[in-house]
């Protein structure tokens, strides 16, 4: 009868000891694999901060933006201290449209709008209008300010909204942007060359062309 009992008590320890190091195996590989599902997280859990760290589009964007003033009234950190008319003074590329926005009369109405969008035309815009075109224009109060204010629109505009447009201009007629990224165009024919530019008071959109109101 006690041989009996001894063998059992031997068979449960063996059974034990059979037992154990699989126990502690399955322990060991939970533990690999929880500490596998800990590691793969933390690329998870880093990549928002990545994803904070990208650019914006909140900033001046397009090719004739790197000869915008590095500092200065001129600057974009200068224009965008001051409104529209005044930081546009400031800039070497837009003497013409400043000429022209004078003989109009309309630096205080620039200045004192609130939230408006304007496109602005470089000296070289203008210089695609034959001389004697652009010097009738110029003499022409009325004719300038209908051409001048279908460039404004009264609302500030990101670039996001240029993506497709229809905007009604001060002028009280419409235009069309379209585009993407930091290619867009006005009324299909004029480019950005400069987007995004802050005044004071304004969105500033720097372009090539010179934009026509339909009679």
């Amino acid at each position: 009868m006690m041989t009996t009992t001894r063998t059992r008590r031997a068979a449960v320890t063996l059974a034990a000891a059979a037992v154990l190091p699989l126990a502690l195996s399955a322990c060991s590989s939970g533990s690999e694999k929880d500490s596998g599902k800990s590691g793969s997280s933390a690329p998870a859990a880093s990549s928002p901060k990545a994803s904070e760290g990208m650019g914006t589009m909140d900033e001046p964007f397009g090719p004739a933006c790197s000869s915008v003033p590095k500092n200065g009234a001129g600057s974009f950190d200068g224009m965008a201290k001051d409104p529209v008319a005044t930081a546009a003074s400031n800039n070497p590329a837009l003497s013409t449209l400043v000429t022209a926005v004078k003989k109009a009369g309309l630096v205080d109405t620039l200045n004192n709008a609130q939230n408006i969008t304007v496109f602005a035309p470089t000296n070289d815009a203008f210089d695609k209008i034959p001389k004697a075109t652009l010097d009738k224009v110029l003499n022409d109060k009325a004719q300038l300010t209908k051409i001048l204010t279908y460039h404004v629109v009264g609302k500030k505009l990101a670039p996001k909204d240029l993506e497709n447009g229809s905007f009604d201009t001060l002028e009280k007629s419409k235009l069309m942007t379209s585009g993407s990224g930091e290619s867009y165009k006005v009324n299909g024919s004029a480019n950005v060359v400069c987007g995004n530019v802050k005044t004071a008071n304004a969105n500033v959109y720097i372009i090539d062309s010179v934009l026509m109101p339909k009679s």
